[in-house]
């Protein structure tokens, strides 16, 4: 969409996908988003096909290994995951104490009109750098990439200590979003 080379080419095998909010908004700083998108995945686990592997929630993205299992495809589950928590993410701002409403409204109005593309509001960018992670990637490098981003951004000293991540199910417990250990 974006116009480069980032394209996912097999709808059924497992990439590294980073979703990103507009203008790298630092939209996840309230857990209130963050638990809409931990319920979004969960529900494509169940319903929609996904397999993921590896997920975590930053500030202004998330980043996800996984798969789609036939008969859906991974962009089909992308879309209607960006779709329903961008309307969740704009209800949820105007029924919390959201500090920042008019301004986030004011950002996601201004690029919904931009690209001319969405009905009201645009939240997450069109791209999902998806990287196909097959035999010439190692997938416990990606898992662990994802695992360590708070660790790099020193959030917290241990991988599997951040909340919004699934760095504690590969430690031994159970995280917020059922997962599929890859190794």
């Amino acid at each position: 969409m974006s116009g480069d080379r980032y394209v996912i080419s097999d709808q059924n095998s497992v990439y590294f996908l980073t979703l990103t909010v507009v203008d790298w908004i630092d939209l996840f700083t309230r857990h209130d988003y963050s638990l809409i998108l931990v319920d979004s995945l969960n529900y494509c686990t169940n319903h929609k096909g996904l397999e993921i592997y590896a997920w975590i929630i930053m500030s202004s993205h998330a980043h996800i290994v996984a798969k789609a299992n036939e008969p859906f495809g991974i962009s089909g589950v992308l879309r209607d995951l960006k779709k329903y928590t961008s309307k969740d993410f704009v209800k949820c701002m105007n029924h919390i104490n959201e500090s920042r409403r008019n301004w986030l409204l004011n950002r996601f109005a201004f690029e919904a009109k931009r690209i001319n593309r969405a009905e009201n509001y645009k939240v997450w960018k069109d791209d999902n750098h998806p990287v196909e992670v097959g035999d010439y990637i190692d997938i416990e490098q990606k898992v662990n990439y994802v695992h360590h981003n708070p660790v790099k951004a020193l959030i917290v000293q241990q991988a599997e200590d951040y909340y919004f991540s699934s760095a504690i199910d590969y430690a031994g417990g159970k995280g917020l979003v059922k997962i599929v250990k890859y190794y």
